[in-house]
């Protein structure tokens, strides 16, 4: 399963548009198949990178007081919340997608709207490795973050909402617009009540 899972991620990475045409043909009888063989481990990296990063780099010290098992809790908390919403946002990617297919002509379908949804995420949660760059590996994240809406627009031109070729980019633009304006606002959300909560220091 790790094997094909990181032949997925590869493939999906650095030769996106082949991997699209392998991942149109795919059929899964249960939504949750695609979830449990690729979304629940990769939607995992960042927030567990995140909190291993600030085991590394003394993000859960309180000042003039050392280690805080208070913080580290709260922190944990926070990566668990964080997962959980991840996991709610590709769904909802996902039926945006579907919901804007007749605006540029295109086929609803539920299952390909999130297969889009979750391949053009790889990025964002492959790129959770650099939450281990002390101070910019958010920002270095967010940057590498930004390639999904490549393989996002790589996609559509596959075919999988029979997408007219002369609304592809549009659709891609549309889409990944939303995606990213849904993921930043849950996240500053969530980091906003955490840091109120106590959590000071949120790699």
């Amino acid at each position: 399963m790790l094997i094909e899972l990181a032949h997925r991620v590869q493939g999906i990475l650095l030769r996106s548009r082949r991997e699209w045409i392998k991942i149109k043909e795919e059929f899964f009888p249960l939504i949750s198949q695609l979830f449990s063989s690729y979304v629940l481990i990769l939607a995992a990296l960042p927030p567990v990178i995140g909190f291993l990063g600030n085991i590394l780099y003394g993000g859960f010290r309180k000042p003039y007081s050392g280690w805080s098992w208070d913080v580290a809790g709260k922190n944990l908390l926070f990566c668990i919340v964080t997962y959980i919403f991840s996991l709610i946002i590709v769904y909802v990617i996902g039926r945006i997608i579907n919901v804007l297919a007749p605006i540029f002509s295109s086929r609803r379908s539920n299952l390909n709207s999130l297969k889009l949804a979750i391949y053009s995420l790889t990025p964002y949660w492959i790129g959770g490795v650099v939450y281990l760059v002390p101070r910019t590996g958010w920002i270095l994240r967010d940057l590498v973050a930004l390639y999904g809406i490549y393989i996002l627009y790589s996609g559509f031109a596959a075919s999988l909402m029979e997408t007219p070729r002369e609304k592809v980019l549009k659709y891609s633009i549309v889409s990944g617009i939303l995606a990213i304006v849904l993921i930043a606002g849950v996240e500053i959300i969530l980091r906003a009540l955490f840091a109120v909560w106590g959590v000071l220091s949120i790699a």
